[in-house]
């Protein structure tokens, strides 16, 4: 199976780079599945249901979110109403929503898509490891599913990594998300599972991960600002990850960076 993930989107530029390159990564990747991150698609903060829609009908297969999933209110109803999108599986079990999809491709091959939000520097949330668990009790990659993608949405580089080890061999990919910036640390772990730190964001890189540099600069000078954090508006860069995995074992054999 072929797996294209699309790092966080970032307001209009990040939006813009995703839909103005969906052609260009089907030539370059024939890919199977096309997952992306929806967290700050909405002016940086949340999602809406209109952008889910656009990305569905250009071909996207699979959503996942991050902390800032409850940002945009309309988002909420969405969430259950959708069976391609998820939220934080560590969030509690009555809220809106799933931490996971399970997605039939036309050709019968099926894929679980996971997101999990990491603990540390992060808002309080269940323990990673234990909800992730419960659900992997249900899957054994190569018998009754294909592939398995999880998304960790983490700030601390040393939490992805460990997380990382800890689900080489039970999952196909483990790719983090959330700090925006792209790390070159992308690899096979032994036991067969694709990892990466951070895909890096779809969005304006000529500011601070996203957004216009001002206020960030005001913050990091002043301790604190007034003024709101603006998305940037310049050319979106597309960053992400290429996974192929076996298709008799549902791991990993090749991962590339993407950058469009």
């Amino acid at each position: 199976m072929k797996i294209v993930y699309c790092g966080d989107v970032v307001a209009r530029s990040g939006r813009e780079a995703i839909i103005n390159n969906i052609t260009k990564l089907r030539e370059l990747y024939n890919y199977d599945v096309l997952i992306i991150n929806v967290d700050n698609a909405a002016h940086g903060f949340g999602c809406t249901p209109g952008i889910c829609r656009d990305f569905f009908e250009k071909g996207v297969t699979a959503i996942v979110t991050g902390d800032h999933v409850w940002n945009q209110r309309e988002i909420v109803p969405y969430l259950d109403e959708c069976k391609q999108i998820v939220r934080p599986l560590n969030h509690p079990e009555n809220l809106p929503g799933k931490g996971a999809c399970e997605i039939e491709l036309a050709n019968g091959k099926k894929i679980l898509v996971i997101e999990v939000v990491g603990r540390l520097f992060m808002e309080a949330v269940d323990c990673p490891v234990q909800a992730i668990d419960k659900i992997l009790k249900f899957y054994t990659l190569g018998r009754n599913i294909d592939a398995i993608f999880v998304d960790f949405h983490a700030e601390a580089t040393a939490e992805k990594i460990a997380f990382g080890h800890y689900l080489d061999g039970k999952v196909s990919a483990v790719i983090g998300s959330h700090t925006h910036v792209p790390t070159s640390d992308y690899m096979i772990l032994p036991n067969g599972t694709a990892y990466q730190t951070d895909a890096g964001m779809c969005g304006d890189y000529g500011g601070v991960i996203g957004f216009e540099k001002e206020t960030p600069i005001e913050r990091l000078c002043r301790k604190f600002s007034g003024n709101k954090l603006i998305p940037g508006k310049g050319k979106g860069k597309l960053w992400g990850t290429f996974i192929e995995t076996d298709d008799k074992t549902g791991l990993a054999v090749k991962i590339e960076q993407i950058c469009l």
